[in-house]
């Protein structure tokens, strides 16, 4: 399979979102004993067959707020128990995030403290059974700490050895530009990757798209199908399914070789859930489009989605007198 450099890995061109078989809303594969045994993992050892070697998880991708790293704990099983040699499991990228907080009652927050971004990192790197997190990503931004305390927190844990590379996740460009003003680029020893919404249907983040091109960054794009459940609806016309047909694939394939051709820097992470829809997803890094099915494509995209409320709370920066 193609390789993409994710600071100073090489991993496959695409990796696996892992986070809908823990959710309880997209009816996780995970949750029940017998489709975890005979479903998930076989998924995860059907995209590792394939030459897949980056999975994406995080700690609150769980079914409860009280059973937080239940993802954790699942992508570390299906690697464990992954029938490929220890050379081929070692070769595997673990990238995981923190930063968002659950509680009783189902209460979410965030929180970028020094001392709560340690502890969940610890907890992260226990649940997946390894004394170093691969890639350890800032979820998303707390907006009662000003930006540039919460991302020095962020680095602080590359510097004490908890992962072996940093990442980000729902940074805008101001705020991915003043993280690399602050932690450098990936051959600075800085930040690696950037993991964003961005999806056919979802296409506000292109000037972060030229930044980590520029700087080296691997962009990964979480939904990127734009968490669609058909075909069809990866578009409001039928262009991606007209451009499949003459690629012999699928819309879904040919959405995620749209992505890889808009940037050099993007990565995909697809949440696919069944081993055809991961091997469907490989299919994409083979898909070389043409310079006119790209065009025709860009002429023919739906209309976007709204960005998500979420997303403007944004923290201050610091005065000038800090």
């Amino acid at each position: 399979m193609k390789q993409h450099k994710l600071g100073n890995r090489e991993v496959s061109a695409i990796g696996i979102g892992c986070m809908n078989v823990s959710w309880i809303w997209s009816d996780g594969a995970a949750l029940d004993p017998e489709r975890r045994l005979n479903s998930a993992i076989p998924a995860i050892h059907a995209g590792l067959d394939a030459g897949i070697t980056l999975l994406d998880t995080a700690d609150i991708y769980a079914p409860t707020w009280d059973d937080i790293g239940h993802n954790e704990v699942f992508v570390a099983e299906a690697l464990r128990t992954w029938s490929g040699t220890e050379e081929q499991k070692k070769n595997v990228v673990i990238a995981t995030k923190g930063g968002i907080t659950r509680s009783d009652g189902e209460i979410w927050g965030r929180n970028a403290s020094l001392d709560y971004l340690l502890t969940a990192a610890e907890a992260s790197a226990f649940r997946l059974g390894v004394e170093q997190i691969d890639l350890w990503q800032h979820h998303r931004l707390d907006p009662a700490i000003d930006f540039e305390t919460q991302f020095e927190n962020a680095m602080v844990l590359k510097e004490r050895g908890l992962t072996k590379q940093i990442g980000v996740s729902n940074y805008d460009a101001k705020q991915l530009l003043k993280a690399i003003e602050i932690g450098g680029t990936p051959d600075q020893g800085g930040l690696v990757s950037v993991q964003n919404e961005f999806s056919p249907r979802y296409r506000h983040d292109l000037d972060v798209l030229e930044i980590c091109q520029e700087y080296g960054i691997a962009f990964l794009p979480w939904s990127p199908l734009g968490g669609v459940r058909t075909k069809a609806e990866i578009s409001d016309s039928n262009a991606f399914e007209e451009i499949a047909a003459k690629y012999s694939a699928s819309s879904y394939a040919i959405a995620l070789a749209w992505e890889m051709k808009t940037s050099s820097s993007v990565l995909p992470i697809p949440g696919a859930t069944r081993a055809t829809s991961i091997l469907d997803c490989v299919a994409a890094t083979e898909i070389d489009l043409s310079d006119a099915d790209f065009a025709f494509l860009n002429q023919n995209l739906p209309e976007q989605a709204v960005v998500s409320a979420e997303l403007n709370q944004k923290p201050e920066y610091r005065t000038l007198s800090d």
